[in-house]
């Protein structure tokens, strides 16, 4: 692979007009793309296999009619303080409002709460569903203003008035203050870790690239393959953070080839044979994990991977491609400004032994404090991990939101005048085809329900035209993310076994709420086998490009403790609360059910980075002479510094998204940042380096059998020969006394 891709860069560095030309062609047409399509509709989660997608498969089949509805929106009128909303003066306000949106544009029909009974006990809060014929994403600008400004009017008139439901209901945008701050943070620190604007502007540029072209993309084809705009903010989230790290890495070995005297061709060729291989491992590690998101059988989730591993396969390839192109248009210029105000040729790396770099200090202190190291490292993350043990896992709703939207506010409402499990009511299917009295069974099963404690209310039922399917609706008296209706909802399930039984009906039960019940106890399922599947899978590749077995193990073993460190933050602050106000978070809960495995595909991938980035230098040092202690150094000598940025660029990134008002993009966003930090300076720079401190010449052994089978990658580049052998000049003192010099 190493020759392939020497050839390659050397090629895009010659023809650097022809690739420039092609991306910037790719680029146009991508956001032509998404400019020119429609916009995509939000879908609501589904779960395969579930009880609960089997009751509204069934009903997709016995009640086609409802198939047609659109949109719908929720009034919730409040009188003022010491009035009654159904008093005549409050009254007559409600029936005005109403009535001017009754027969509006894409009204299809109203309700009247004083009919319905859909008044509070105390009489002080009402509501009124109004239903539209297109969905929410098809409603015009004008019918959302008529709702907002008949509300506005009700306000007026000395009402509260909220508005719910799906009509208004938007989703987060990406690009925001935050987001651009975190890009602000990753351009000084590119330009600290260069010390060229060139160079730090040349990898921001492609990351740019690649992302523009993946956004582009992943819009275009929202409305055909049914992506959602949180697929959009994965794939940007993603393509940025690992397209400025991918540069970097090639960019810093092309001005190391170019200090050991390389022409920039050659150079070229040499650094995207060498860092080009290993972004091409930590790019398919990073898509393998992403796309393996699809086992757990959530479309929404599956689509999320494949969005993610696009946008980092475009961020490959700009890499391999783009990068060495932009390094013959920028020529010396990549260069370190000091480099080139002395007009040489090439520089080198001072490394005179009383002036070491950080990196050299650091990996110095780690040889002579391994167990140390190990344990605070060890321990201090296993207690930041103590929290994930309380992880709960859910998914958000209007109560999730800021009280700052007037969706929040008419949770509060609904949820103050009708109950806390009004807002999350749930649904029986009876399915009487098999049934000898359609009535009698239904009627057994309104009452069965009606008896399990926990139930509110259950509404009468309704039949469909073939009368061989009955559908009611059930109201809890908790709130549809606690944990006693998730009792319920089991418990509900074990009372109609009975009944099925006697009367060979099916009854199911569904609705939001189940469906986020289903899917959350679906995730906690599928987390410990998928998370065995990852580090299977890491353990394999990293064997294959390591040829060893410790190492492997000791990279899983870190990557367990970051991700247990990263659920720990996310219990801590979406759960229980801590630093909420800091990022903004006005209601705690559980954690978004989909992020446990989001993360572990994430995190994986990009553990694996920095794994590779900074294990491969010293295993590179240690075949070519140098003992386990000098290879240690040698790889943070060389590395160190330029993973360091890469981990404080993309915790930036992540981070600027935590920001965001989307509570799945918000919780995405922390849990990433966290599981950064952790991995890259905890376990990668201080376990990783302690535990092969410890392990010696036992961390590079791979047997016999094992060498012969697995298959060669050269990651480290050693088919296109050196200029000089690598080594590494440790003072004795440094090196443990286990770690014995190879001659």
């Amino acid at each position: 692979m190493a020759k392939f891709l020497y050839r390659l860069g050397r090629w895009a560095f010659r023809r650097r007009r022809l690739v420039g030309a092609v991306w910037l062609g790719a680029l146009v047409l991508a956001v032509a793309a998404a400019a020119l399509a429609p916009s995509g509709e939000e879908e609501d989660l589904s779960m395969p296999g579930t009880e609960s997608q089997k009751a509204f498969d069934l009903l997709d089949e016995r009640f086609p009619e409802s198939n047609a509805q659109g949109a719908e929106a929720r009034l919730v009128f409040r009188a003022p303080d010491g009035q009654r909303v159904t008093a005549r003066e409050n009254r007559a306000v409600v029936e005005h409002t109403l009535g001017s949106l009754h027969g509006g544009g894409q009204v299809a029909s109203t309700t009247d709460p004083y009919e319905t009974g859909a008044v509070s006990e105390d009489g002080t809060i009402a509501y009124s569903t109004v239903a539209y014929t297109a969905d929410a994403v098809d409603l015009t600008e004008a019918t959302k203003s008529a709702l907002e400004d008949t509300a506005t009017q009700a306000r007026d008139a000395g009402l509260t008035v909220e508005i719910g439901g799906s009509a208004l209901d938007t989703e987060e945008e990406p690009g925001g203050t935050t987001e651009l701050i975190g890009v602000l943070v990753a351009a000084v620190v590119l330009v600290l870790a260069l010390g060229s604007l060139v160079a730090a502007g040349l990898s921001l540029l492609t990351a740019f690239s690649g992302v523009g072209i993946a956004f582009g993309l992943v819009s275009a084809l929202a409305v055909p393959l049914g992506l959602s705009s949180t697929v959009a903010i994965l794939a940007l989230m993603l393509g940025l953070a690992v397209g400025i790290d991918y540069a970097l890495f090639i960019t810093s070995r092309f001005r190391d080839e170019r200090a050991q005297g390389s022409e920039p061709e050659e150079a070229a060729g040499r650094a995207v044979g060498t860092a080009g291989s290993a972004v091409v491992f930590a790019g398919a590690t990073v898509s393998i994990a992403l796309v393996g998101l699809g086992v757990v059988g959530i479309p929404e989730l599956t689509r999320m991977g494949m969005g993610g591993a696009g946008a980092v396969a475009l961020a490959v390839l700009v890499a391999l491609t783009l990068v060495p192109a932009l390094f013959g248009f920028f020529g010396r210029r990549v260069l370190p400004r000091a480099v080139r105000k002395r007009g040489e040729r090439t520089h080198r790396v001072p490394t005179a032994a009383g002036r070491p770099g950080l990196g050299t200090r650091w990996a110095r202190f780690v040889l002579r404090w391994p167990v140390a190291v190990l344990l605070i490292a060890g321990l201090g993350l296993g207690a930041v991990a103590l929290p994930a043990l309380r992880l709960e896992l859910g998914l958000p709703g209007d109560e999730s939101k800021s009280v700052k939207t007037t969706e929040r506010r008419a949770y509060d409402l609904l949820s103050e005048g009708f109950g806390p499990g009004f807002n999350g009511p749930l649904t029986v299917v009876v399915d009487t085809s098999e049934s000898a009295d359609t009535r009698a069974t239904t009627d057994q099963a309104v009452k069965t329900v009606r008896g399990v404690d926990g139930v509110a209310s259950v509404g009468d039922p309704a039949f469909n035209r073939a009368k061989d399917t009955a559908v009611f609706t059930v109201v809890p008296k908790t709130a549809p993310n606690s944990g006693e209706t998730k009792d319920l909802v089991h418990a509900i399930r074990g009372a109609v076994s009975g009944a099925e039984a006697d009367t060979g009906a099916g009854i199911l039960v569904t609705g939001t709420t189940a469906m986020n019940i289903d899917i959350s106890e679906a995730m906690s399922d599928a987390l410990i086998p998928y998370l065995i599947v990852v580090i299977g899978l890491a353990m394999l590749l990293l064997m294959v490009v390591f040829r060893s077995i410790l190492v492997p193990v000791k990279a899983a073993l870190g990557f367990l403790l970051s991700v247990g460190a990263a659920f720990g933050v996310l219990v801590a602050v979406f759960q229980w609360g801590w630093a909420a106000d800091l990022l903004g978070i006005e209601q705690t809960g559980p954690v978004m059910s989909l992020m446990p495995i989001i993360i572990i595909g994430i995190v994986f991938g990009l553990a694996m980075d920095y794994e590779v980035f900074l294990v491969s230098r010293m295993r590179e040092a240690y075949v070519h002479g140098a003992s386990p202690g000098e290879a240690i150094v040698s790889g943070f000598r060389h590395s160190g510094r330029v993973v360091a940025a890469a981990a404080i660029i993309m915790i930036s990134v992540f981070a600027g998204f935590a920001g965001m008002n989307s509570p799945t993009i918000q919780t995405m966003g922390v849990g990433l940042a966290a599981a950064v930090l952790f991995d890259a300076f905890v376990v990668r720079m201080a376990i990783v380096p302690a535990v092969l401190a410890l392990l010696g010449h036992r961390a590079w052994w791979l047997p016999r059998i094992l060498n012969r089978m697995l298959p060669n990658v050269d990651i480290e580049g050693e088919a296109l020969g050196r200029h000089a052998p690598v080594s590494a000049t440790v003072p004795d003192a440094a090196v443990p006394p286990f770690a014995v010099r190879r001659h």
